[in-house]
């Protein structure tokens, strides 16, 4: 695999265990990824294993309680073996692929799986929070199925930074699956987040997550994802306008 030099993951801590799962939480429609696994990092206690650093992302110093932090941060933790993947700004479209290239090259080695979460328009709010899934392999495939998550029918695309992800672990047979959720396209969507990992990776990853707060919080979630999703809708309407594809999701 050719690396993009400008893009390098940087650890700060050391991390082992035997067979992590990595749970991806970039920004994408609905903030549903970056919500869920937010939540995900922070109960399990998960500490910070490393940075992915790129002349690709924006030049900004984001900060939490008064602390700059590295924008694009690789979390891990044992009991539950789990690793997560987060970011507090948009990836932008000329960032997907020296990302995706950096976690296959530089972290894959570490995790035995991954899974992705991606967004879709909720076509009503009773369909609001509905989850199919996607496998590269037939395991993964047996294992979205036991865990009571329907498969995607169809044709379709994943698209965005999640599908530059889920395209890298295809073509490098690493194992990973794409869980799509149904959520609101316009404001970031607490709900959806809490039936995502309620519904869906509770099962598949088999831990225990409160996701009461999602609900409780959903207002002040909203706000605080909110000019990330803004920024968000600005990179998808430049991609829109290059490429018009059905079924495409991100």
């Amino acid at each position: 695999m050719t690396q993009n030099p400008s893009t390098r993951f940087e650890t700060k801590t050391e991390f082992t265990a035997e067979s992590p799962t990595l749970i991806e939480g970039l920004p994408g429609l609905g903030m549903v990824a970056s919500i869920a696994v937010d939540q995900i990092t922070k109960q399990l206690e998960l500490e910070q294993h490393g940075s992915i650093v790129s002349d690709d992302f924006p030049p900004v110093a984001p900060f939490d309680d008064g602390r700059v932090r590295d924008a694009v941060r690789v979390y891990g933790g044992r009991n539950p073996d789990v690793m997560t993947l987060q970011s507090d700004v948009p990836i932008p479209p000329n960032a997907f692929g020296s990302l995706s290239q950096c976690v296959l090259s530089d972290v894959a080695e570490e995790f035995e799986r991954a899974v992705f979460l991606a967004g879709a328009p909720a076509e009503s709010e009773t369909s609001s929070g509905e989850v199919i899934g996607i496998a590269t392999t037939d395991r993964l495939e047996t294992a979205l199925t036991d865990a009571g998550i329907t498969l995607a029918e169809g044709s379709g695309v994943v698209g965005g930074v999640t599908g530059a992800l889920v395209a890298e672990c295809y073509r490098e047979d690493v194992p990973a699956a794409v869980l799509i959720v149904r959520s609101n396209p316009y404001i970031p969507d607490p709900g959806a987040a809490h039936s995502v990992i309620e519904d869906a990776l509770e099962p598949l990853v088999e831990f225990d997550i409160d996701t009461q707060k999602l609900l409780e919080q959903a207002e002040e979630i909203q706000q605080q994802k909110k000019q990330i999703a803004e920024q968000l809708q600005q990179y998808q309407q430049q991609e829109e306008q290059q490429a018009q594809t059905a079924g495409m999701y991100q």
